[in-house]
């Protein structure tokens, strides 16, 4: 059974920081591509960031030079550093996970709140 358990999330204010971890099991995560998505109340999920099984990244416009993605496959976690967070930052975060048979799996979430 496969399953991504996301932690780090809360209250920050604006211009501050905040890492999220994504631990997984029940998956070979070295052969996994891994990714952050998020969604704000009254809004579609969005892609924030991906990483492949290679550590090829790719992040969406708005997060560029304050997010970093990365993964440690020893500890089959991914994680997601967040800097300069912004308001708009504010959404639930969820981990993503796709098999190279193209099989997706998520995580339940973990909230972000960026206010002062």
């Amino acid at each position: 059974q496969v399953q991504l358990v996301e932690s780090g999330g809360g209250l920050v204010q604006p211009g501050g920081s905040l890492r999220l971890s994504c631990a997984a099991s029940g998956i070979r995560f070295s052969v996994v591509d891994m990714g952050w998505y998020r969604q704000a109340p009254g809004k579609q999920r969005e892609l924030v960031a991906t990483i492949s099984a290679g550590s090829i990244t790719n992040y969406t416009g708005s997060v560029k030079g304050r997010f970093t993605i990365s993964r440690d496959n020893t500890k089959n976690t991914v994680y997601l550093q967040m800097n300069s967070l912004k308001p708009e930052d504010t959404a639930v975060y969820y981990c993503h996970a796709r098999t190279p048979g193209l099989n997706e799996y998520w995580g339940l979430g973990t909230q972000v709140t960026v206010s002062s």
